[in-house]
């Protein structure tokens, strides 16, 4: 056994993207995004007709953001303040929704808010890469943050003994959505979510 261990998510858990994503595409494609939508495979609007953009549009625009416009992005309010406390009783550990050709950059671009820790990339459900990490680092409690409920449920599935908090760091998204079924708590500010995270370390691992 080790430390405890805190597996973060990146976008809109430790950097807001939402915001400058929506912005990007109405100046480079004339879209709008819907933060109200409850998939984000529905939130990418044509801005005449109001109409979902086709999913086959939605994805490469993404790919678009991640490309060329990951500077736009800035850090959710009181997350270097919660990681440095985490930090000091924790290992930390970010696992961010991209491909590896994606690594160099999100590092880069972390480092430059100051926060230097662990990155792996994942495509798709998050669940084996925490069970994996998990068996690989051995923690004495861990802790797994992230604002898509489909990753919650992949950690209960593959981690039971994880602790799941549901975080949505863009306020007029959080608004709308429910919490993730599969999470043990929904806490969407990082000076609420530090205090929750540490009383769960103290705790011990999860009961499945």
């Amino acid at each position: 056994m080790s430390r405890p261990l805190l597996i973060s998510d990146c976008d809109e858990v430790l950097l807001h993207m939402l915001r400058h994503f929506s912005d990007w595409i109405g100046e480079a494609h004339g879209f709008d995004l819907a933060l109200d939508a409850t998939s984000f495979r529905d939130a990418v609007r044509e801005r005449e007709t109001g109409l979902p953009v086709a999913e086959e549009r939605v994805w490469p625009l993404l790919d678009g953001f991640f490309d060329s416009e990951m500077h736009r992005q800035n850090v959710v309010p009181g997350a270097i303040e919660a990681l440095g406390t985490i930090g000091e009783v924790a290992d930390i550990v970010i696992l961010t929704n991209l491909g590896d050709e994606y690594h160099t950059s999100r590092v880069e671009q972390l480092e430059a808010f100051d926060i230097r820790h662990r990155v792996l990339c994942n495509r798709g459900g998050k669940g084996r890469p925490v069970r994996e990490l998990i068996a690989e680092m051995r923690p004495s409690v861990a802790v797994f943050v992230d604002d898509l409920a489909v990753h919650h449920q992949s950690v209960a599935k593959h981690a039971p003994d994880v602790w799941r908090l549901h975080m949505i760091a863009e306020p007029r998204s959080a608004v709308h959505m429910p919490p993730a079924p599969h999470a043990h708590a929904r806490i969407d500010e990082w000076e609420e979510a530090r205090g929750w995270i540490l009383q769960r370390f103290d705790e011990g691992p999860a009961k499945a």
